[in-house]
């Protein structure tokens, strides 16, 4: 296959408060952890299993893991090595929405996503999403085929999230060596 015709590699799309790390503890396997954002410190409950979860889901995909947090590139300081995930690429996503989108978005990441993901496909686990960012998303050119996963905050993410994942993605699975 040639690079014109390969596909994108597509991107798992990764928050962190209320998705990585759930606001209370779900479950005994959550573990506290004091980490600083900002200067400020925080108490966070992370799953270890997580990362290795994610690392998986990526690599049997094809997919690229990338943080979209308003943490930014703390999330790879703070957040990455407790739960064991290597630094990973960060779609900067400051705190706000810009003023002439705020009306038509709930999530404030929504258009940065959408520039980010530059027509790649993608996974995007958040919290915050509605049916106002889906339809954004669908309104915007050049946004790619998309899944987004609303993720309960104060479950965070689950197995049953991953393999919601995993499904959509291996129909946009990058091939691997080889016609």
């Amino acid at each position: 296959m040639d690079a014109v015709n390969e596909p994108m590699t597509p991107l798992i799309m990764l928050a962190v408060d209320g998705v990585i790390a759930p606001f209370g503890r779900p479950g005994s396997q959550w573990q506290e952890h004091r980490v600083v954002a900002d200067g400020l410190t925080l108490t966070l409950w992370l799953n270890p299993a997580t990362g290795p979860k994610l690392l998986k889901l990526a690599e049997i995909t094809g997919a690229e893991l990338v943080w979209a947090t308003a943490w930014d590139h703390d999330a790879n300081v703070e957040i990455g090595p407790l739960i064991g995930l290597p630094t990973q690429s960060v779609c900067v996503v400051g705190q706000d929405a810009p003023p002439d989108l705020a009306a038509k978005i709930w999530c404030f990441k929504t258009p940065r996503i959408a520039q980010y993901t530059a027509g790649r496909p993608f996974v995007w686990f958040d919290d915050s999403l509605t049916l106002r960012d889906a339809a954004y998303l669908r309104g915007v050119e050049g946004v790619g085929d998309h899944l987004l996963i609303h993720v309960e905050p104060y479950r965070g993410l689950t197995d049953d999230h991953m393999e919601r994942a995993r499904a959509w993605l291996a129909k946009n699975r990058r091939p691997r060596g080889g016609s």
